[in-house]
């Protein structure tokens, strides 16, 4: 099999694993957070951002992935830049209402490729554009109920906004930068997210929710069900910057709604949520816009040149992690907001 053919493999797993991983976290929070009543969101992304952690350095410690340094300082300002955006989306979502919340994930596309158009000179066609336009229409459609504006909470969400598309471009420039794999970006920067989530995660759920972590009451079922969540977002963390890494920030914003409109379908064949035929058009559209987005990236890329081997041709980065050679030879704080507005931000909770 060729380069070319093992990439696009890779990139098919990666995709396949965001998904699947991202809908699965999703019924398994919505049970906890609306079932069960633990809203914590951000406390509980600070624990499933530890237990990634701790998955990666047991891996590291059975030699599935090398551990491979680079600017301390680029990690440290990643790191903390993505705690800062988990907790301004959900601060965001709780001083908004669900409508201009989802607003403002439609509006994370546009200001990527605005911020990838003016800072690294990257050109989206036409037709790419098009069809991003179709499939926030149709995201807008499905979604999109009432909006409420406020001051403060426009500024939340415009912050959001900036640190989410700031520091999803940087998962991907880090990673070509520095030629680190996904597995190696993540495990350096998890303690950092992890830290700054802990220490002000408590304080936001409580502004947030009334209510106390600490004084919450763990009964078994909740036990089980935030063990199976922390274990789900290992996977989910994981593909993120996997799926970042292969694509573009853009590519995994797409990707995003494809799962969003899978949660309204979801929650609507298995959880018997309410459903419309606006839902439907809007999901419609949306698919629309998607094979579009598809099509037009994949005719626009051109074909990567077959390069001749050598003796001593070095392998890149994804080559050389088994994790990530895994994922390529095996297949990378909301991802559609319930009716009534939580403060759990399910889109962030996967990108953590």
């Amino acid at each position: 099999m060729g380069e070319g053919q093992r990439f696009q493999l890779g990139t098919v797993g990666a995709l396949g694993l965001s998904v699947i991983s991202s809908v699965s976290i999703v019924i398994c929070n919505k049970a906890l957070i609306s079932t069960l009543g633990f809203t914590f969101a951000t406390t509980l992304t600070s624990w499933h951002l530890l237990v990634t952690f701790c998955s990666l350095h047991l891996a590291l410690r059975m030699k599935f992935f090398e551990h491979k340094p680079f600017d301390s300082k680029a990690v440290m300002g990643f790191g903390i830049l993505n705690g800062i955006s988990i907790g301004l989306l959900n601060l965001s979502l709780g001083f908004n209402s669900v409508g201009f919340y989802q607003m403002t994930k439609l509006a994370i596309i546009p200001c990527t490729v605005l911020l990838e158009t003016l800072f690294f000179s990257k050109q989206f066609s036409k037709k790419v554009r098009f069809s991003l336009t179709v499939l926030l229409l149709g995201v807008g459609i499905a979604t999109v109920t009432d909006l409420q504006l406020n001051l403060l909470g426009s500024i939340l969400s415009l912050l959001a906004i900036i640190t989410t598309c700031v520091a999803q471009i940087m998962t991907n420039t880090i990673q070509k930068k520095f030629k680190v794999s996904s597995t190696q970006l993540l495990y350096q920067s998890c303690p950092y997210q992890a830290l700054i989530l802990f220490i002000v995660g408590p304080f936001l759920d409580a502004l947030l929710t009334n209510q106390n972590v600490f004084a919450f009451k763990y009964t078994n079922q909740v036990l089980v069900f935030i063990i199976l969540s922390c274990l789900i977002s290992v996977s989910v963390n994981f593909s993120t910057f996997l799926v970042i890494g292969k694509t573009s920030p853009v590519t995994y914003q797409v990707l995003g709604h494809l799962k969003t409109c899978l949660v309204l379908a979801f929650g609507y064949v298995l959880l018997h949520d309410p459903f419309s035929w606006r839902n439907i058009l809007g999901i419609l559209i949306a698919v629309v816009g998607m094979a579009l987005y598809s099509y037009f990236c994949t005719r626009d890329t051109p074909p990567k040149p077959t390069e001749p081997s050598t003796p001593f041709s070095q392998k890149n980065e994804s080559e050389s992690d088994p994790l990530v050679s895994a994922e390529d030879g095996a297949s990378v704080s909301n991802e559609g907001s319930p009716q009534k507005p939580p403060v759990w931000n399910s889109d962030k909770d996967l990108h953590a």
